[in-house]
């Protein structure tokens, strides 16, 4: 079972199961059968699917595990980096989604560590994210930590927690970045009207990002990151937030995108941590893929 809290903070008002909707993950009919269930509650009463929010109001969702799906295992191939009893290091691909969603239920990466785990997959998180400690965006690409039990899972997840878990990235960037090195420490939220949205907001969460330049090329700025917290699309909001937005993000950049790439030119590069088992700090890395070299080599000076 799942518990959200949040509080609305748009303008404009909005009917509930619209929010709930953006909020739980969920489809609007499957957000108006919460309603309507009582599982959704506004300011601690429960309150029907059209009511329409106020800014200040707290929302309290709670959404059922959803047992009565069961997830294929498909026989997708994996870019497996490292794999113990304990834990695999997988190499996303650019466009593969990395969990069952509304949508999005075959295909996944989840489908494919079916196959290739059968039962041995972590299930703190649940049937439909076995195995999922931390999750990168559709077109993301690189290296993800998957648990195979709960102990790998929850020393793992206690290690992001706590920011002691290396995250790197490289990425492509509109604009020449002024300095070197710098870092953006600014809290991100919900954005307050495109609920879909992240945004640097106001007594957000705190979310601070490390830059480095790596090159400067034509018109854009070629970047290594590093994440000292993992805010939902956090790189993506800070770079825009910037004024400097990942190349090709169709969500934050400009509304003409950059269609050879097909979605934003960022890489999960490197991922260090601490493995649960033998305490060894164990650290990996990915070669930048395909789409990336080729943009990077066109934009050079």
């Amino acid at each position: 079972m799942q518990k959200i809290e949040t509080v609305y903070n748009g303008e404009s008002s909005q009917r509930l199961d619209v929010f709930v909707s953006v909020e739980a993950d969920v489809s609007r009919s499957r957000a108006a059968a919460l309603a309507d269930e009582g599982a959704v509650l506004v300011n601690g009463k429960p309150s029907a699917k059209n009511t329409k929010l106020k800014t200040g109001d707290r929302v309290e969702i709670t959404v059922p595990d959803p047992c009565e799906y069961e997830i294929k295992a498909e026989n997708i191939p994996l870019d497996i980096i490292y794999e113990d009893s304990d834990l695999l290091v997988v190499n996303k691909p650019k466009g593969m989604v990395v969990h069952p969603a509304a949508g999005n239920f075959e295909g996944t990466l989840v489908n494919a560590l079916m196959f290739h785990c059968g039962d041995s997959l972590s299930g703190i998180n649940g049937v439909m994210r076995p195995g999922i400690v931390h999750r990168i965006d559709k077109n993301t690409s690189g290296l993800l930590m998957v648990a195979k039990n709960d102990f790998a899972h929850n020393s793992l997840a206690l290690q992001i927690k706590e920011h002691s878990f290396t995250r790197e990235y490289a990425a492509i960037v509109y604009g020449n970045i002024k300095d070197d090195t710098g870092a953006v420490n600014a809290p991100i939220d919900r954005h307050p009207i495109k609920r879909k949205q992240m945004a640097v907001v106001a007594g957000g969460r705190e979310a601070v990002t490390h830059y480095e330049v790596m090159e400067r090329l034509d018109g854009f700025t070629y970047l290594k990151l590093r994440l000292e917290t993992g805010r939902t699309h956090q790189i993506r909001v800070h770079t825009a937030h910037i004024g400097h937005p990942v190349a090709g993000d169709d969500v934050y950049g400009p509304k003409k995108v950059i269609t050879e790439l097909n979605g934003q030119c960022l890489h999960a590069r490197k991922i260090g941590f601490i493995h649960p088992r033998s305490n060894e700090y164990m650290e990996f890395e990915s070669d930048l893929p395909d789409y990336f070299e080729r943009f990077l080599k066109r934009k050079r000076i």
